[in-house]
């Protein structure tokens, strides 16, 4: 599978480069800090660099993700097919908006940590056997996430570092809407906005540089703890991403992005859907909620040396999916954009 391809690849970059000879002299050269470019990463890529004793940073991003039409496997499903298969309601896009608010804090020259703060604003489209058509809409706080990034090492113009991070049940896993079956309806997994447990996250990310070319790499996982209070758990998640970025002498940067994530179908049953609904619509069926997905992703930066805005990074990032294997009839994912603001003191 592409995935695996993917993940080969990212393990074997991140061997050569830890079992590079330089790496034997694990003392940390912070005198080369100030001269590498680390912090030039994709605005897509958060908890990737380190920021030094006592500073802060703050950043804002808006995420946007659009998904329209089905897919069961690799292969496309049209809403008459999935009617055929005896649903009666079929999703048919969904949008997703996400504002994420986030602080770091460089406890030591080794140590940061950050806190991660969303908000979600959902709205799935539908149409059922009788042809009518209608929305459902969720918003509010996601699950935030506080984590801490520790360097293991920083060899010549490399560094590597750990990720660990722990996801709190903020969000909400009780989001209700009108629908055909009445007013004030729970709505299925995908338009709630928590998890409703815990999740440890852990990672590992290195950083590299050549001539002025920034490189990265980063595994990141999400380890579902326990049930919710609605007695099921959202699949485990992993992602594995490398990129490569150029930093122009005008403050202009761009970079290319491959990122491949997989996830679990989900455990147990939502308790508060009626059990009919799982024959009645694809997202409410927690066998369908599985898949992996491989996508491409540009990415363009500005950080001005003067003016109003001298200190401040703006960025985007604009991603296409180039693989979906769903445990469908699943919606698939047709596009996704990032535009970000970080700012550090």
């Amino acid at each position: 599978m592409i995935i695996n391809r993917v993940a080969a690849a990212c393990s074997l970059v991140l061997t050569v480069v830890t079992s590079n000879p330089l790496a034997a002299d694990l003392h940390l050269q912070h005198e080369m800090v100030h001269n590498l470019h680390f912090g030039h990463e994709p605005v897509g890529v958060m908890g990737a660099h380190i920021h030094h004793e006592g500073n802060w940073m703050f950043s804002y991003r808006w995420m946007r993700m659009e998904m329209e039409g089905n897919r069961a496997g690799t292969e496309r499903l049209s809403a008459g097919e999935i009617l055929r298969q005896g649903y009666s309601v079929v999703p048919e896009r969904m949008d997703m908006d996400m504002h994420m608010f986030g602080a770091m804090y460089g406890v030591s020259d080794d140590l940061s940590l950050m806190l991660m703060l969303p908000w979600l604003d959902l709205e799935m489209e539908h149409v059922t056997g009788m042809g009518s058509r209608f929305s459902t809409a969720a918003e509010g706080v996601g699950d935030v996430t506080v984590s801490a990034l520790y360097r293991l090492g920083q060899w010549g113009r490399h560094q590597l570092h750990l990720n660990a991070g722990l996801g709190l049940p903020t969000g909400s896993i009780d989001e209700r809407d009108d629908t055909p079956m009445g007013t004030d309806q729970h709505l299925p997994y995908p338009m709630q906005t928590g998890s409703g447990t815990y999740d440890i996250l852990p990672g590992i990310t290195w950083l590299g540089e050549v001539a002025r070319l920034s490189l990265g790499a980063q595994a990141l996982a999400t380890i579902r703890l326990g049930e919710n209070d609605n007695d099921y758990t959202l699949g485990d998640r992993y992602r594995l991403t490398a990129w490569v970025s150029h930093q122009g002498t005008l403050g202009w940067g761009v970079s290319l992005r491959l990122d491949a994530q997989w996830w679990d179908d989900i455990e147990g049953r939502d308790s508060k859907l009626a059990p009919m609904m799982v024959t009645m619509v694809p997202s409410a069926d927690p066998d369908l909620r599985g898949g992996e997905r491989l996508e491409l992703l540009l990415g363009l930066g500005f950080s001005p040396a003067d003016g109003a805005f001298k200190g401040h990074r703006l960025a985007a990032e604009w991603g296409s999916s180039l693989h979906q294997d769903l445990n469908g009839p699943q919606l698939e994912t047709d596009w996704t954009l990032t535009l970000g603001w970080q700012y550090p003191l």
